[in-house]
């Protein structure tokens, strides 16, 4: 760690009221600093990227194809969780696989760490509804999900509760705002991230009573990873997929895709209702890396990729630890 210049008592602004903006806020907030969330979208958040996403807290699986950092920030960021919002469901996820995705199965394994192998018969009395569907399981005990549309308002509330100040369809610059600003704009940051991308994630909402799930499982597909996501009042998510193009909405091939993963995990899902069909953009660096970026009294954190409920929580300690104790994260961090 080096050290850098503390300014502890400046009032922080912070731009953009999705997962990566709302941490920061709820962080700098109980640690007493005057907390400003700006935020261009209106309170539904319908346009954000964290309307769209999975919300899973899943580091050991996601080693299997990210850097190592990403599984550092996501193992921080369980504990975070765990401390601030202590009713989030940490049931562990599981990974299955087919027999003709056999090799790709056990190339998962080796690639990860945190889980334990379930024969048929633990699978079975771990998720009953899958009984006879796999022969074995990986099963990661400490991870955990969220519903993002349900958990970014408790942040909200969090960060008022604690003090901070939520303003809505409130679109500012960094140049308007006073003290120590943080800008967690995803791709609206161009203007500064000229190599910003959006990353397209499509997700298919469903509904069914015939399927009942305490945790995310992954199928384990030849060409991305494909996850049934359970949500309260008998809906899944099916997501996500990971797609180089910054138009919206879900194409027929990925609709295909996604339903038929949610039919080999379970064929009831075949009878399942379709709730809704979306996209989200997510803002990726060319590495896929978060960068937390620090040029005089503005802070930007930005290319969380496809991992922002995961890591952004360790993020906003990062920030947090810059500001009041000149602490600098030599993997995340650069300062001009």
């Amino acid at each position: 760690m080096l050290q850098t210049t503390k300014r502890p008592d400046s009032p922080v602004s912070i731009i953009g009221a999705g997962i990566a903006g709302a941490w920061q806020a709820l962080l700098f907030a109980q640690a007493g600093h005057a907390v400003t969330l700006h935020e261009r979208g209106d309170a539904d958040m319908t346009d954000a990227t964290s309307h769209w996403a999975g919300g899973m807290l899943a580091p050991y699986c996601e080693a299997e194809v990210s850097e190592p950092i990403i599984s550092r920030l996501g193992l921080r960021s369980l504990d975070i969780w765990r401390r601030e919002l202590p009713d989030t469901p940490f049931n562990g996820s599981l990974v299955v696989a087919h027999p003709r995705e056999r090799n790709d199965f056990e190339r998962f394994a080796r690639m990860t760490e945190g889980h334990r192998r379930l024969d048929a018969a633990a699978l079975a009395e771990l998720e009953p509804s899958l009984e006879g569907r796999f022969r074995d399981a990986l099963f990661f005990p400490t991870e955990g999900h969220v519903e993002p549309r349900r958990v970014l308002p408790k942040l909200h509330e969090l960060i008022v509760a604690a003090g901070g100040t939520i303003k809505f369809e409130s679109d500012v610059a960094a140049t308007d705002l006073e003290g120590i600003v943080i800008d967690c704009r995803g791709l609206a940051a161009r203007d500064e991230h000229p190599g910003l991308r959006g990353v397209k994630g499509e997700m298919i909402l469903i509904e069914t009573a015939e399927v009942q799930l305490a945790r995310p499982v992954r199928l384990i597909h030849p060409r991305w990873p494909l996850y049934v996501i359970p949500r309260e009042d008998n809906l899944f998510m099916l997501g996500a997929t990971s797609i180089e193009a910054e138009d919206t909405g879900v194409s027929v091939r990925s609709a295909l895709e996604l339903l038929g993963a949610a039919y080999a995990v379970h064929p009831a899902f075949g009878e399942a209702r379709i709730v809704e069909f979306g996209s989200g953009l997510r803002p990726a660096f060319p590495d896929n890396l978060p960068r937390i970026g620090i040029h005089g009294n503005t802070i930007s954190v930005n290319g969380l990729y496809r991992h922002g409920f995961l890591i952004a929580p360790a993020l906003a300690e990062l920030t947090l630890g810059f500001v009041e104790r000149g602490q600098i994260d030599n993997e995340v961090m650069q300062c001009a």
